[in-house]
């Protein structure tokens, strides 16, 4: 609950954020790799320190009177002073083990490490401090004494973690800095790289509710012409939508004027009618008004449900013939048109295309509608497919409008003349937009046994015939 009632994250606090988790990590890798080498040049600088201090002791062992002696060099304990603060250890043992000098008789016991020829390092504990220790061993053969001399010596560990302390800090303040630079250059780079989005939003919080116009991309990083590009598609569908519903409330204020006024009339008259039979003529007149009415209804609300579900739904593939069929098997033609000679033509093969079933069903019934409404019988509905092409057609057996009536097929406020000329009323209006929601047209013209209105489509991927 608390995550959702944060406010939420800028995309600079987002991008900052990552950018220092980025430096952390690397700051912690090459912070280990600095306390690995420091630790390494540490041990090596005061291994030679400690290999000189025993050289110079192994180069001062004499043998008098058939046994080493050693005349400790000041040069050895300069050497081992340049860490003031460890303690020190050397002995010096013969060939039996003898202590011949040195400061503890007890030599430290610890597994050597491999070393130069006659050398050898380890580490144990000295006065209860952790140590590190070399052991040097120079062979005599001398007429009085032959055999091996050791020389060990060994110092605490306190300068070295100082030396390996003073390299990390040394190379980290400068990281350190270094980072806080960076930060501060990809703050501003961030900040730089935003200024694109605060003028987007500037441009959006300034405009009008009603402007859908596209938003100018020139100029634009390319990721962002992507998101620009789809917010204007975006905008796009919106401004169809309400395109749509202007012209649908266009639509429904000039469709509904008449017939609403003529209904209102002809209720008047037959309510003022006192004579039975002219009261009778008048009520079937209201009747058909009322009828026509309702199919004028009808035929806006679908054409706002089509414009709705081409917008929104997603393409499917459909087969024209089911949709001929459906049509046929509801028998709604009925109504229309009582005992009209009704017949269908579809071949044996599907015919594909990518839509929406119930659109292509608004269509194909007002396509048939209106051939049933002025068109001559016989009427056939019938489905083809050819190449890259799929057609869902209606034919009558009537000569077909005027030109000039052909011309405006399809347009919004086609409404017959009230003589006798046909007229498409907004049913086409619908076919043509369900046939420019999928990408085809509508195709009228006279054929050898009447007029044809055709839905013509794109063939499904996959579906094209020969």
């Amino acid at each position: 609950m608390a995550d959702l009632l944060a406010p939420p994250r800028s995309l600079a606090s987002r991008v900052l954020g990552a950018v220092l988790v980025i430096l952390l990590l690397g700051g912690v890798l090459v912070t280990g790799s600095i306390w690995w080498n420091g630790q390494q040049a540490a041990r090596q600088s005061y291994d030679r320190i400690l290999l000189g201090a025993a050289r110079d002791i192994a180069e001062a062992i004499r043998v008098q009177d058939g046994a080493p002696f050693v005349d400790l060099p000041v040069s050895a304990f300069q050497l081992l002073a340049q860490a003031p603060d460890d303690r020190i250890y050397y002995a010096v043992h013969g060939p039996g083990g003898e202590l011949v000098t040195g400061l503890d008789a007890r030599a430290p016991v610890a597994v050597p490490e491999a070393g130069e020829p006659g050398v050898s390092y380890f580490e144990a504990s000295l006065h209860g401090e952790p140590a590190r220790f070399v052991r040097l061993t120079r062979r005599f053969v001398e007429r009085d004494f032959s055999g091996p001399v050791e020389v060990t010596v060994g110092q605490t560990l306190r300068a070295r973690k100082a030396m390996t302390t003073e390299l990390m800090l040394n190379a980290l303040l400068p990281m350190a800095l270094a980072g806080l630079v960076l930060m501060g250059i990809a703050a501003l780079v961030l900040r730089r790289a935003l200024r694109p989005l605060e003028a987007l939003s500037e441009d959006l919080a300034g405009r009008d509710p009603h402007d859908l116009t596209p938003m100018p991309v020139a100029g634009l990083p390319s990721e962002l012409q992507v998101m620009v590009g789809a917010m204007n598609r975006f905008m796009g569908r919106l401004e169809g939508q309400f395109a749509a519903m202007r012209n649908l409330i266009a639509d429904s204020a000039h469709q509904l004027r008449t017939p609403v006024a003529a209904i209102r009339v002809q209720a008047e008259t037959a309510r003022a009618e006192g004579d039975g039979a002219t009261r009778e003529r008048a009520l079937d007149r209201l009747l058909i008004r009322t009828r026509s009415l309702g199919r004028l209804l009808d035929q806006l609300l679908s054409r706002a449900l089509v414009v709705h579900r081409t917008d929104s739904l997603p393409r499917v593939a459909v087969d024209l013939r089911e949709v001929a069929l459906e049509i046929f098997e509801e028998d709604d033609h009925a109504t229309l048109s009582p005992g009209a000679d009704l017949r269908l033509e579809i071949g044996e093969d599907p015919v594909m295309v990518m839509a929406d079933a119930f659109s292509l069903g608004e269509a194909a019934r007002n396509m048939l509608a209106n051939a049933l409404a002025h068109g001559q019988a016989p009427v056939t509905m019938g489905v083809a497919g050819g190449g890259a092409r799929a057609q869902l057609w209606v034919e009558d057996a009537g000569p077909g409008p005027a030109p000039e009536v052909v011309e405006k097929l399809g347009t919004r406020f086609n409404r017959s003349s009230g003589s006798g000329e046909r007229s498409t009323g907004i049913g086409f209006s619908i076919v043509t937009a369900v046939a420019e929601a999928f990408g085809g047209r509508v195709d009228l013209g006279q054929t050898d046994s009447g007029f044809r209105a055709t839905l013509d489509l794109p063939a499904a991927p996959g579906e094209e015939t020969p």
